[in-house]
């Protein structure tokens, strides 16, 4: 049985969620070490004009503060600029009108910690994309887990993949194929036959 220790992300990449379902089962590290500048707290989208990346701000995390911890800054309206930024990115694409409802509650309901807000994307994208793997988080911070890929550094925006089997995107005229942009492309864009393309 294929067990793979994953990062909660805000809209991962779509090589992570193309990895999770390849796992039988996955765990969701939620007591390690809040990491900066990560997919734990940011996603990428292609925009009209350029890949934007959307960040979620995060009240000042102690040195050493767990994961699940980490809570979520609202002095700005992040909420309502990550909305409008994804609806003028995609509300031309095929599938928007189709899933922007199930997604539009996340940028209306305030959630406190940033791992509640991740998990409860992470779920509605697998239900949406129809990804049957099983999840649950993590009870302890393990540095070498047995009998489980870590994956808990393999996903970095630093470093994101720049290959992948193009699938149509909004503004491939403008750019060409961008790789590995959030999960939110690949929904938008190919709707629930995306799961045939995180298998390939």
């Amino acid at each position: 049985m294929t067990t793979g220790l994953f990062p909660s992300t805000y809209f991962g990449p779509i090589s992570l969620y193309s990895q999770m379902q390849r796992c039988e089962n996955v765990q969701i590290e939620q007591w390690e070490h809040y990491r900066k500048q990560t997919y734990r707290n940011r996603c990428h989208i292609l925009t009209a004009n350029k890949v934007m990346d959307l960040i979620v701000p995060v009240a000042r995390p102690a040195e050493g503060i767990p994961m699940r911890d980490v809570r979520i800054a609202y002095q700005q309206d992040w909420q309502r600029l990550h909305w409008n930024a994804i609806e003028s990115a995609y509300n031309t694409s095929p599938y928007f009108e189709y899933f922007a409802e199930d997604l539009l509650p996340f940028f209306e309901k305030k959630e406190v910690f940033l791992l509640d807000l991740n998990e409860k994307i992470r779920e509605t994208v697998m239900s949406l994309m129809q990804i049957k793997t099983e999840v649950r988080k993590t009870n302890s911070y393990v540095e070498n887990p047995e009998n489980t890929t870590d994956y808990r550094s393999s996903f970095n925006p630093k470093s994101a993949s720049n290959t992948g089997k193009p699938y149509y995107q909004v503004f491939d005229h403008k750019f060409g194929f961008v790789a590995d942009l959030s999960i939110l492309d690949l929904l938008f864009n190919e709707g629930t036959e995306g799961i045939l393309y995180l298998t390939e």
